[in-house]
């Protein structure tokens, strides 16, 4: 019976030596730093080396952003104050329309230029015209030039005396 115990004793003993050994492999192929878990644990912590550099520079671009930020709105409120100084200083001034009569809408400047020989002549072929239209229109006619030698009849009247209206 010692026998049996002493074989079953050896027996557990090779057992756990060939799991210490099988385990002593994993854990080496685990930790080998090119291939295994080592790698990537390495990986990962330059990672985070690098994502701790970057958000420290983010942060101090947030906060120089902010203060340029602060500086532009207190600029901002100081110009908005002077705004409003302006305006109800301007709200203290006469209405100088008010004291001057406004010119007839379809009058020209008191100072413009007399308008060219063309436009003159334009002008007088359209009153011409219009009266002619005018003319016809009171007898009946079939419409026509009204005998001014235009070309355009009636239609181009009117179109001219929107283009100037």
């Amino acid at each position: 019976m010692q026998l049996i115990a002493d074989v079953l004793l050896a027996a557990g003993a090779f057992g756990a030596a060939l799991y210490c050994f099988v385990l002593s492999r994993r854990l080496t192929r685990f930790a080998t730093l090119e291939t295994g878990m080592g790698g990537a644990i390495a990986v990962l912590s330059a990672q985070v080396d690098d994502l701790t550099r970057a958000l420290a520079e983010a942060q101090a671009a947030a906060q120089e952003s902010a203060a340029k930020l602060g500086a532009l709105n207190s600029r901002a409120e100081a110009g908005a104050q002077k705004l409003e100084l302006m305006l109800a200083a301007l709200h203290d001034l006469p209405e100088p329309a008010a004291a001057r009569p406004a010119p007839p809408p379809h009058a020209p400047p008191p100072h413009a230029p007399p308008p060219p020989r063309e436009e003159v002549a334009r002008m007088r072929l359209r009153r011409r015209r219009a009266q002619a239209d005018a003319a016809t229109a009171d007898t009946g006619g079939t419409g026509g030039t009204g005998g001014t030698g235009g070309t355009g009849g009636t239609g181009e009247a009117r179109q001219d005396a929107e283009h100037d209206a």
